[in-house]
């Protein structure tokens, strides 16, 4: 897979939600727009993300761009 702009999001996580099998970050990433990244438990103790941090969301391949809707 290669990667580019439109494969990568940057933004801050604005909510985290735990379940008992994956995790839902959601992400701002400006403009008004928010994307929801699912990860597994792995990751989530991996990644340690936290409310306020700053990441990067690789968007997958079978998904649509963000766009703006406006």
């Amino acid at each position: 897979m290669k990667f580019s702009t439109g494969n990568i999001c940057k933004g801050r996580v604005v909510e985290i939600e735990e379940d008992l099998n994956m995790t839902r970050v959601k992400v701002d990433i400006g403009g008004g727009e928010i994307i929801t990244a699912l990860i597994t438990g792995v990751a989530m103790r991996e990644l340690d993300p936290k409310v306020g941090d700053e990441l990067e969301v690789l968007k997958a391949p079978g998904a649509g761009p963000p766009r703006n809707l406006h």
